[in-house]
């Protein structure tokens, strides 16, 4: 039987990586090619799999001198407080098993998708939700984190959403995906820029976060992030053969299960299945595992180093992916995902960023070894 793991809230802090990435954005101005990317993204990406351009030779480390604590020490009163909003940092024990990872009919097969293989996973706990603003505020108010868009001083965002005036500053955008622009002030406190804000949003996701700042909040929880074994097993929900977690068709009976692009990406977005851009992290119904937003609404980080070479011809025990890499595998898509376009809320569909990237469309949940849970859990029979 499942298990609903009430937490109390639990934050993280960082020690960055070093920085390796590739592409590079090119500007609005057809005249001028000196800047364009040089990564390239396979045939319909919405540009959101461009990776953040930097010289780490310049770069300082504002969480340097915060120390990092053992996970043992998230039982700290900080982590445990009666807070004025709704807690979403709940945790379901999810019951290991062996099931078929990837697929033999691949979407986009650059990706990697094929082929499908068996894998065999031990227990472990997994966040029903993503992680939302309102949880992600206190982390960063008890640590003083701040994340690598707010350190390097800008994230992608999308030009559809931005204000004329964000707009009218910017003078570069994604080769082959003009809407997707980098933008000054774009962080997760600020999502479409320096003029916008988070104040009606505090129970959506938290996005314009790194794979680096992903994995310090859910260290400090006592967590870590999902392997992307764990991620996918949690996605099927127990449906081996099948698109979605619920099933083969986004919407059965009419009924929306999931946020993602209704309109014509990416010049409209009619918002049909309710929101044009984030939804809040407990909305719409949940999987089988009773995990929420599992596809659509945001990508999700996972532990991995992103492969595209999978072995048929073995059962994986407990993978965790490569020993190391250039980018990391992100899962779910998004809002932003349209299945003309980038047909990537599925549950085998994946794709990659470096860890020091982040963007409107990009964040994460936690997970923990069933034997590693930090004991100011509250364990309650659902």
């Amino acid at each position: 039987m499942s298990k609903l793991i009430l937490c109390g809230f639990i934050l993280c802090l960082l020690s960055f990586n070093g920085i390796n990435s590739t592409s590079h954005t090119c500007s609005k101005n057809p005249e001028d090619t000196s800047a364009c990317s040089q990564d390239g993204e396979s045939e319909s990406g919405c540009g959101c799999q461009k990776n953040r351009e930097t010289d780490s030779s310049s770069r300082v480390d504002v969480n340097e001198n915060q120390l990092e604590p053992e996970a043992s020490e998230a039982d700290s009163s900080s982590a445990n407080f009666d807070a004025d909003f709704p807690r979403t940092n709940q945790m379901i024990l999810v019951e290991g098993g062996t099931y078929t990872m990837g697929t033999d009919v691949p979407i986009f097969v650059a990706d990697g998708e094929a082929p499908a293989r068996r894998v065999e996973l031990p227990d472990f706990y997994m966040d029903m939700h993503e992680v939302s603003n309102a949880e992600f505020e206190v982390f960063v108010e008890d640590t003083e984190y701040k994340t690598e868009a707010e350190s390097f001083g800008d994230s992608f965002a999308m030009d559809l959403f931005l204000s004329q005036a964000t707009k009218s500053k910017i003078s570069q955008a994604v080769k082959d995906a003009p809407w997707w622009l980098p933008v000054k002030g774009a962080n997760w406190r600020h999502p479409e820029g320096p003029d916008s804000n988070i104040e009606n949003r505090m129970n959506h996701p938290v996005i314009h976060v790194s794979w680096n700042d992903a994995k310090a909040y859910c260290e400090w929880a006592g967590k870590r992030l999902p392997t992307e074994a764990e991620w996918e097993y949690a996605c099927r929900a127990g449906k081996d053969d099948r698109l979605f977690p619920w099933g083969n068709k986004w919407n059965p009976g009419g009924k929306y299960y999931g946020n993602i692009w209704t309109g014509s990406f990416p010049n409209e977005n009619t918002g049909e299945d309710g929101y044009r851009t984030t939804n809040p992290v407990t909305e719409f119904p949940p999987n089988a595992f009773e995990l929420f937003n599992m596809v659509g609404n945001v990508w999700e980080w996972t532990s991995d180093w992103w492969t595209i070479r999978h072995s048929p011809l073995v059962v994986h025990s407990n993978p965790q992916g490569p020993k190391n890499g250039k980018d990391k595998v992100k899962k779910g898509g998004s809002f932003m995902c349209h299945k003309d376009y980038c047909y990537r809320y599925r549950c085998a569909a994946r794709s990659q960023n470096t860890p020091d990237s982040s963007a409107q469309n990009l964040g994460f949940r936690c997970a923990a070894d069933k034997k590693k849970l930090p004991s100011y859990l509250e364990h309650i029979e659902l």
